[in-house]
C-alpha cells in the first residue's frame, strides 16, 4: 500500500518525510548540544536510506543551523546526482518583523536559499512562522511572485492557527495560488491540533499538514521512560515521562501486532489521520526505523485505542514556532 500526496499546485511527496532540523544545527543537536555522534557522514547515510526506502521528501529551512542544513542538502544533491532526481525540496522564510519590504526581503531569502541548496527551484516554500508585521495580502504578494517566477512550485505555511490559515489561504486564492501545506507540531503527545479543529480546517482548504516533531523528539520510540528520562533540551511535547510511558505501552502493545516497533506505529497513526510526518534522522539506523512507518496501516479500531490515550499538548502556537525556529 503506497500513499502519497499531490501538494496543491505543486509535486507529489509520499505518506512520510524527513525533517533536517538537526543537520547543521550544531548548537542545539551536534557538538555542544546532547548528540556528539551526528555528523555529516552519518547524515550522508540516513540521506542515502531514507530516499531508497521512498521517504523523498526533505524538510528545511534558512534559519537550521545559519544554512548549514541547507548547504549540508547541497552537498548531497551535487554528490549523488542519482538520488537527488528523486528528491522533493522545501524550505522556508523567516518572516522576522523588521523585515517590513516582505516582498523584497522574501526573493533574498529564498535566492540565497537556493544557493545553498544548489538548485534552481524548489517543491515547497513555507511561512515559518506568524509572526511578520505585514498583513495576509503583503505575504500573499511575496509568495505569489515568486512563485509565477518559477522559483517554488508550491507554498505553506508553519504554525498557523486555522483563523490564520484560513486568512492566508483566501489572499493567496486571490492571486491564483493554492496554499499546499501548514507544517505543525502533531503526535501522540500534541493531539490538539486535531481536537482543536486545526486538521478540519486543513482538509476543508485542500491543505495538507505537516507534522514535526511526530515522535516527541524520541520520547515515543521506547528508548526513555520515567526511569530513565530523555536527555534536556528536549522542549516539544514536555508531559512528564509517566504520562508518556502510558503512551508507549500501548504503542508497543499494537506494534507487536504487525512486527512494528512503537515509534513506528506513532509514525502510522499520523499518516492514518491525513498528515506526512516529517522526523528527523541522524543515522542509517534512524532513517530505516522510519521508514518502517510506512507501508502498512492501522484498524480503525487501534487508530480509535490510541486516540484515548493521546496527549492534548499545548496550545501556544507561537511558543511552538520560536522554540521549531
Amino acid at each position: 500500500m503506497t500513499i502519497t500526496h499531490d501538494l496543491p499546485g505543486g509535486p507529489t511527496i509520499p505518506a512520510l518525510g524527513v525533517g533536517t532540523w538537526a543537520w547543521g544545527d550544531r548548537a542545539t543537536w551536534g557538538m555542544g548540544g546532547y548528540d556528539a555522534t551526528l555528523t555529516e557522514a552519518t547524515i550522508r547515510e540516513a540521506w542515502e536510506a531514507s530516499i531508497d526506502a521512498g521517504a523523498t521528501f526533505f524538510d528545511t529551512a534558512e534559519v537550521y543551523g545559519d544554512g548549514e542544513s541547507e548547504r549540508i542538502i547541497g552537498r548531497l544533491l551535487a554528490g549523488d546526482p542519482d538520488r537527488a532526481a528523486e528528491v522533493v525540496l522545501a524550505t522556508k522564510f523567516m518572516p522576522m518583523p523588521w523585515k517590513l519590504d516582505v516582498v523584497g526581503a522574501l526573493r533574498r531569502s529564498l535566492e540565497a536559499s537556493l544557493g545553498r541548496l544548489g538548485v534552481a527551484s524548489v517543491g515547497l516554500y513555507q511561512i515559518h512562522g506568524p509572526i511578520s508585521l505585514r498583513g495576509h495580502g503583503h505575504l500573499a504578494d511575496a509568495l505569489a511572485a515568486v512563485h509565477a517566477d518559477g522559483l517554488v512550485q508550491a507554498v505553506g505555511v508553519s504554525n498557523y492557527s486555522a483563523r490564520e490559515m484560513r486568512s492566508i489561504a483566501a489572499k493567496l486564492a486571490e492571486r491564483g495560488v493554492p496554499l499546499a501545506t501548514n507544517q505543525i507540531e502533531f503526535s501522540l503527545l500534541r493531539r490538539r491540533p486535531e481536537t482543536g479543529g486545526l486538521l478540519a480546517t486543513c482538509r476543508e482548504l485542500g491543505v495538507i499538514p505537516l507534522a514535526y516533531s511526530p515522535i516527541g523528539q524520541g520520547r515515543l520510540t521506547g528508548k526513555y521512560d520515567a526511569s530513565n528520562p530523555p536527555p534536556k533540551g528536549r522542549s516539544f511535547s514536555d508531559h512528564p515521562m509517566a504520562e508518556v510511558d502510558a503512551v508507549v505501552r500501548v504503542l508497543r502493545d499494537i506494534g507487536e501486532a504487525h512486527d512494528r516497533t512503537p515509534s513506528q506505529v506513532a509514525l502510522q497513526w499520523i499518516i492514518a489521520k491525513g498528515a506526512v510526518p516529517i522526523p528527523g534522522a541522524k543515522n542509517r539506523e534512524q532513517a530505516e526505523q522510519n521508514a518502517g512507518g510506512m507501508g502498512w496501516s492501522l484498524s480503525e479500531g487501534e487508530v480509535a485505542r490510541l486516540d484515548t490515550v493521546a496527549l492534548e499538548g499545548t496550545n501556544d502556537l507561537r511558543n511552538r514556532f520560536w522554540q521549531h525556529g
